[in-house]
């Protein structure tokens, strides 16, 4: 492994999620927030506690809340607010019963009352009622995950399959006004589509999550089916939003880490939106046409990519991605890495993988080829043998991924 290029990946992804804390963007967007009456806190995502607890910072004890956030996200007690952990990106019982514990928080509020409504990805998993058995919903998020579709598509799935997403979370609330502010996860900020859009009404269709359910082949039973037929909320007046951070933000935090290690930033995009292993070999291909022309380069994507299971191992899309680009590398002075913001790829304990000239050597010597591992999606056993997890653990925030191509000269 070249330890440079690794030491200096470690150090350009702590700057960048530092960069897009949500800290201060919550702070801002709660300026001019002073309602008269009685405020009740509701957050839910990847970053709903680091979120909770700026908020509580600005404006002291709130008169009751509720945090619904990823097991191993909660960094403390905040006043007034109970926290609670569950499963993503599959929902669980824990999660159900959190949910359960937020809609009663908000249930016969007066219009004199305010809900602050903190929001930021991953909540279409931890924030859930399901509208059909909580068995079959895990079955279709699973379906789902596997099939390749990509988050406005499962999105558009859940919200019929729910009774908080599409808008229902700020119905429940009604009459009582909602400040929802929202950490953007999805390429292009569409708003409704976040987190499922629990109080923002729904842009998207019947027709469009049927023809999405055929696209697919989603088994789904005739209750599920025919929620499907039911349109979500199409208006609320019970709603004002702000949208704070995304991953425009987070490309720019690690242009400038990049630019401070001494590389030429280029930005190639900050909407990247294909299959994992595909963007892994595209940034391999980078590497290989910039390595050796005495320029210290570095090209940044940013966006989410997608993984279609086709086998039974562990691993993430930046895992995939970056593990997908080794081969390419072989032999050069350059590395790609890649993480999730959140601090956390797919199901297991890494953000993200790095790889550079020397790991597809070193997987030979472990009789691993990258063919082999990715067609397993064993990403991450992969990368472990090599030394090419990027471990960060939970960030408290969540705006997409980046990823990263360093090349030496």
């Amino acid at each position: 492994m070249n330890t440079t290029l690794r030491a200096q990946a470690e150090t350009i992804v702590t700057a960048s999620i530092h960069a897009v804390l949500p800290d201060e963007a919550v702070r801002r967007a709660l300026q001019g927030f002073a309602p008269a009456g009685r405020v009740f806190l509701a957050a839910a995502g990847k970053a709903a506690w680091q979120m909770a607890h700026a908020a509580v910072e600005v404006l002291g004890r709130p008169d009751g809340g509720v945090v619904i956030t990823k097991y191993g996200h909660v960094k403390g007690e905040i006043p007034g607010v109970t926290c609670y952990e569950a499963a993503h990106p599959v929902p669980d019982e824990a999660g159900f019963a959190a949910t359960e514990k937020a809609l009663a928080l908000v249930h016969g509020l007066t219009a004199q009352d305010a809900v602050l409504f903190l929001l930021s990805g991953g909540g279409s998993a931890l924030l859930e009622k399901p509208l059909i058995p909580g068995a079959e919903l895990q079955d279709i998020t699973s379906q789902l995950l596997a099939s390749g579709a990509d988050i406005v598509e499962m999105n558009t799935i859940r919200k019929r399959l729910s009774g908080v997403k599409g808008g229902r979370f700020a119905l429940a609330c009604a009459p009582a006004q909602v400040y929802s502010i929202v950490l953007s996860d999805i390429l292009g900020d569409p708003l409704d589509m976040i987190a499922s859009g629990p109080a923002c009404p729904d842009s998207s269709t019947c027709a469009e999550a049927k023809a999405i359910a055929a696209r697919y082949g989603l088994k789904l039973s005739p209750a599920a089916a025919a929620l499907l037929e039911q349109e979500t909320p199409k208006a609320l007046d019970n709603v004002t939003t702000k949208i704070t951070g995304s991953v425009r933000e987070l490309c720019a935090a690690a242009a400038d880490a990049c630019r401070k290690a001494g590389y030429t930033p280029v930005l190639l995009t900050d909407r990247l939106n294909c299959e994992a292993r595909e963007a892994g070999r595209f940034l391999g291909s980078i590497a290989q046409s910039h390595a050796g022309q005495g320029q210290k380069l570095a090209f940044l994507a940013g966006g989410e990519t997608v993984v279609h299971l086709t086998g039974h191992g562990l691993g993430g899309r930046n895992q995939e991605l970056a593990l997908a680009a080794a081969p390419a590398l072989a032999g050069l002075n350059a590395c790609v890495f890649s993480v999730g913001s959140d601090g956390t790829d797919g199901p297991t304990d890494a953000a993200g993988g790095y790889t550079d000239g020397d790991t597809d050597a070193a997987l030979t010597a472990h009789g691993l080829t990258v063919p082999a591992v990715l067609a397993d999606n064993d990403a991450y056993h992969a990368l472990q043998a090599v030394g090419g997890l990027l471990v960060t653990g939970p960030t408290g925030t969540n705006v997409n991924d980046v990823s990263v191509v360093l090349v030496q000269g």
